[in-house]
């Protein structure tokens, strides 16, 4: 569960911009404190400029955690996991948000702008904000996942 007394960082592709603007305030209402990487307006953007830094950021361990939302998720999501540190899931559903924090010990989001309902997704990332990693077996397989070649 990450803690609303923290920072959620956000960030989007043009693509991604009205959901993310929709899920910050939602965000905001619920109590967190927000830090926003971009897009800032719907004009065109490339996703990966967004991703890196947003990506980065969490990867220092400046913030705890974060959500990315491009078109269709994969791109931010592909982007964000280039970094060692960083555990992004792709998730359009809550099921699919509980599970990634539960077993994958997810610590970003990646939502598909195009691919997902405002509402869903702001249960999806509710989800995902209030599910607790369960550890144990889990641990034993997220730690396998770093790259060691």
């Amino acid at each position: 569960m990450f803690e609303k007394s923290g920072i959620f960082t956000v960030g989007s592709d043009h693509a991604g911009y009205a959901l993310k603007e929709f899920l910050k305030e939602k965000l905001r209402a619920s109590g967190y404190t927000v830090k926003d990487f971009g897009a800032f307006s719907p004009d065109s953007v490339d996703y990966p400029d967004v991703g890196h830094a947003l990506a980065a950021a969490v990867n220092e361990g400046i913030y705890t955690s974060g959500m990315l939302v491009c078109g269709s998720g994969n791109g931010m999501c592909m982007v964000a996991n280039k970094y060692p540190n960083i555990r992004a899931a792709l998730c359009w559903n809550t099921d699919q948000a509980r599970l990634s924090r539960m077993h994958n010990d997810a610590n970003v989001i990646c939502i598909p702008g195009r691919f997902i309902d405002f509402e869903e997704a702001f249960h999806a990332l509710t989800e995902f904000l209030n599910t607790n990693f369960e550890g144990g077996r889990h641990q034993l397989r997220v730690n396998k996942i770093p790259n060691t070649i």
